[in-house]
């Protein structure tokens, strides 16, 4: 049920958007879910006061297989944009904070951080998002007066169902990490999502929002790679930059991993959010980042639907993206390692 103060005259949310964030998020605010906006959604939007668009799958075999998929989330964006003006609805986007990229060294990413050019202009799943939020803008721009938006910038996302680049690094045999590298393991739940999304509407936050989990004291909370290894019950594989990325852009050159060879950045650096505003407007996570390391394991020992068929973890991180590669390239370097010491 939503917040008993989401509930007045206009106390229906709509959620846009397919994957199955979208469905979760839907789920857990008791709103009302469809894939896409119709061409007049004036019935769809009666008594609705805020209009959620998901721009972020959380679902990478649909993101990866899609074709002409970011052509369709700039056109679900120019219209959950467009339903907010002429039906002076709060709309919030779900989004991600890798539309800010993830470097070597790189500081939290705040509140209203700017979007990284190079990584939201990649071809990948993180171009595709900051298009849409891109889309989104421009669209509420163009109409005069002042429109309540939300965009919600999430850290890594994990919990049931959700299939991302980070959740299939962790398919690997090993954790890779990258030589002189520190990267902070933040690991967001669905559920606090949701949680965030309510407190957005709630208090009618508008703005450029990130979210991630925190300490008691507000502060990130994210694991070391040690500490995310050791509770995922895995190893670490440490490999120069160079060698990581080479082997990436191996790999997809010759079609064994679709994603840009850059996304694997995302899983390698850091990106930490630190969610200061909705903090200070009173959201706490009920999942730590540990905890949500013990939800990314579950989910790998259930098995994923990928395709529309039920996969063991060692399938599905041979099927695709970043986080795939990591595999590839962790069972790479090990075998080269092997070579080396047999051939002395």
């Amino acid at each position: 049920m939503p917040d008993a103060r989401l509930r007045s005259q206009r106390s229906r949310v709509v959620v846009v958007g397919d994957g199955r964030l979208a469905e979760r998020v839907a789920v857990g605010l008791g709103a009302t879910h469809v894939p896409e906006l119709p061409d007049d959604p004036a019935d769809l939007l009666r008594d609705v006061g805020a209009l959620v668009a998901v721009g972020h799958t959380a679902d990478f075999a649909l993101e990866t297989t899609e074709r002409n998929r970011r052509e369709r989330l700039v056109e679900r964006a120019r219209r959950a944009a467009r339903a907010v003006v002429a039906h002076e609805l709060h709309g919030v986007v779900v989004s991600s904070a890798m539309v800010c990229g993830a470097s070597p060294g790189r500081p939290v990413i705040g509140d209203d951080e700017p979007r990284d050019e190079v990584a939201s202009t990649s071809p990948g799943v993180v171009g595709r998002i900051a298009a849409f939020e891109r889309a989104f803008e421009a669209e509420l721009s163009t109409e005069p007066g002042e429109h309540r938006s939300t965009i919600l910038r999430c850290a890594a996302l994990v919990g049931p169902g959700v299939d991302t680049l980070v959740t299939r690094h962790f398919e690997a045999p090993r954790l890779l990490v990258v030589r002189d590298a520190a990267r902070g393991w933040q690991l967001l739940h669905v559920d606090d999502l949701v949680s965030a999304v309510r407190t957005a509407l709630a208090e009618e936050l508008t703005g450029v929002l990130v979210v991630g989990p925190v300490h008691d004291d507000g502060t990130p909370d994210a694991l070391t790679s040690a500490e995310a290894a050791e509770l995922a019950g895995k190893r670490l594989l440490t490999l120069p930059a160079s060698t990581a990325f080479a082997l990436a852009e191996n790999l997809h050159r010759v079609g064994a991993v679709p994603a840009p060879p850059d996304e694997l950045a995302f899983a390698v650096y850091p990106w930490t959010v630190d969610p200061r505003r909705l903090v200070a407007a009173g959201w706490r996570p009920s999942w730590s980042s540990a905890r949500g390391v013990g939800a990314l394991v579950e989910g790998l020992r259930s098995g994923l639907t990928l395709a529309g068929r039920r996969v063991g973890a060692r399938d599905a991180a041979a099927l695709g993206a970043a986080g795939a590669a990591v595999a590839l390239l962790g069972t790479a370097a090990v075998w080269r390692q092997a070579r080396g010491h047999g051939h002395r």
